[in-house]
């Protein structure tokens, strides 16, 4: 039984081409060979044919009998996902760090060295914002702050934040983030 175009396999089958050969011992005769091709991915091995139809037909008949073999033999590889340290990915404990929350944005941005660089703008603000209380953000309250400071605006704000949580330095949570321990520590904040 041959797969269809669809195959979860990932076959990819062509239409039969169509080759005109001339002998040249007989005049004006022709003889017309149906050609095919196909290529199909089971796990990590690959199968390409190309020839007669009939003959591939069959071969890809034998390949499919032994499809779950080959796979048990050469499964797909999937790439693994990075392994995450649970105890860095809480939120960072603010609270006893009055001395963030008592310096002006524009100030604590200076000390930080984040006035320029636009994922660490974000991120020390809103280190900045969760030391004066507030636990959950979201990033119209990041630019809020900067607006109110009179700082200049970041470019792409979710585009800021989205890097920070593939650093590890925030962690969103549903419409909200926040900053992660290692978030806190990129700053030299312990």
């Amino acid at each position: 039984m041959r797969p269809s175009t669809g195959c979860p396999f990932r076959c990819a089958t062509r239409a039969p081409l169509n080759k005109s050969v001339t002998f040249s011992n007989t005049p004006k005769k022709e003889i017309i060979m149906s050609e095919a091709k196909i290529e199909i991915k089971i796990g990590e091995i690959i199968f390409s044919g190309e020839g007669d139809q009939n003959w591939l037909s069959e071969q890809l008949d034998k390949i499919m009998d032994k499809a779950e073999d080959l796979v048990a033999l050469a499964p797909s590889k999937v790439p693994q996902q990075p392994q995450v340290n649970e105890a860095s990915h809480q939120p960072a404990d603010l609270s006893d760090h009055t001395e963030i929350a008592s310096q002006t944005l524009p100030s604590w941005l200076r000390s930080n060295n984040a006035d320029t660089v636009q994922n660490t703008k974000f991120l020390a603000t809103a280190i900045w914002i969760e030391a004066k209380g507030q636990k959950r953000l979201q990033t119209k309250d990041v630019t809020s702050a900067l607006s109110n400071a009179n700082q200049k605006r970041l470019r792409n704000a979710s585009e800021c934040l989205n890097q920070n949580v593939k650093k590890g330095y925030c962690e969103k949570e549903g419409n909200q983030f926040y900053v992660t321990e290692e978030g806190k520590r990129s700053l030299g904040i312990n």
